[in-house]
């Protein structure tokens, strides 16, 4: 008969401040990486070190003749170091718990492979003159990394009564397909606005190719699942408001409400003005913390679940036979 460990010794890990302090940076970071390759595209600067890895074909710096572009492309490709530096540095922090907590582990793992991968887009990105889809896929990854950052920051902020109480998804379980609901459509929006963008203007040099779509045909297509979103968030506010709900989902709840409408309120700003550069950067960061709030509803009402709990319920299961 095979024996399971119950009590203290079967429970998870409580993660330390260092590793909630690493989580928290490699969210900002990730969001931080986003607002300044915007900053590249949308001050053409996107082909200021026209070579990669190198910055030109003699050079791996970029030189007084290149301008204000060349610094600007270089200085973004400068922070690449910065976020691995706090991706090794989360790799670091959860290594004496990666037994433990193999949740936290393996998402710092992932946190850290998607820094060569998004190096490997961004040479691509170069490589075919800023060709929209590519670019749009270099987009699209650091999406999916800030989703991972804030799941990460969700799993290292839980304590140890919650812990030790095995918690589980705070959303009641007919309540939870909406949220679901709510982070798909998220996404759709957020791939999109990359279609859109792709097809609009702010190409990120004055001589890249567009993607060739209509941009007021996938504009309205985009605005689609933007309603629906709104009116799924709305529902989702009336359930937890009509019934007891935990302090943390109605938290969430407000938090994606208020991402979304900021981020509704920016978009149609920006169509309506001619796409400014400005509320071009503003929607970019916007769709940032769309992905990261959109994140925080799913895991808090949804996905919420404790590391080792399955693990548990399976011991006690064979225990029990």
């Amino acid at each position: 008969m095979s024996q399971t460990l119950t009590g203290p010794a079967a429970r998870p890990a409580v993660a330390g401040r260092l590793v909630i302090a690493m989580a928290i940076a490699s969210l900002v970071a990730n969001i931080g990486i986003v607002v300044t390759g915007g900053a590249v595209r949308l001050t053409a600067s996107g082909l200021g070190c026209p070579e990669w890895p190198l910055c030109t074909a003699d050079s791996l710096v970029a030189t007084p003749e290149m301008g204000v572009h060349g610094i600007i492309e270089f200085g973004n490709r400068l922070l690449t170091f910065v976020l691995t530096a706090i991706a090794f540095g989360t790799v670091a922090a959860v290594w004496k718990l990666r037994r433990a907590r193999r949740d936290l582990w393996w998402l710092s793992i992932g946190l850290l492979a998607g820094i060569p991968a998004q190096a490997f887009i961004g040479g691509i990105t170069v490589w075919t003159g800023l060709n929209p889809w590519v670019v749009g896929l270099h987009f699209i990854v650091s999406m999916i990394l800030i989703v991972f950052a804030t799941v990460m920051v969700n799993r290292a902020r839980l304590g140890e009564a919650q812990l030790a109480a095995q918690d589980g998804p705070l959303a009641p379980s007919a309540m939870r397909p909406l949220l679901w609901t709510i982070g798909v459509l998220a996404a759709i929006t957020v791939v999109l606005g990359v279609i859109v963008t792709g097809s609009g203007p702010h190409a990120g040099d004055h001589g890249a190719a567009r993607n060739g779509l209509d941009p007021d045909l996938w504009t309205r297509i985009h605005v689609v699942p933007v309603y629906l979103l709104v009116f799924a968030i709305a529902v989702a506010l009336y359930l937890a408001w009509r019934r007891p709900a935990d302090p943390r989902l109605r938290r969430a709840l407000v938090l994606m409400t208020a991402v979304t409408l900021l981020q509704a309120v920016i978009g149609y700003a920006q169509h309506f003005l001619a796409l400014p550069i400005a509320l071009v950067a503003l929607h970019m960061l916007g769709a940032s913390l769309l992905a990261a709030a959109a994140a925080q509803l799913v895991f808090t009402g949804v996905a919420r679940r404790i590391p080792g709990r399955a693990g548990a319920e399976t011991g006690k299961a064979a225990a029990a036979r």
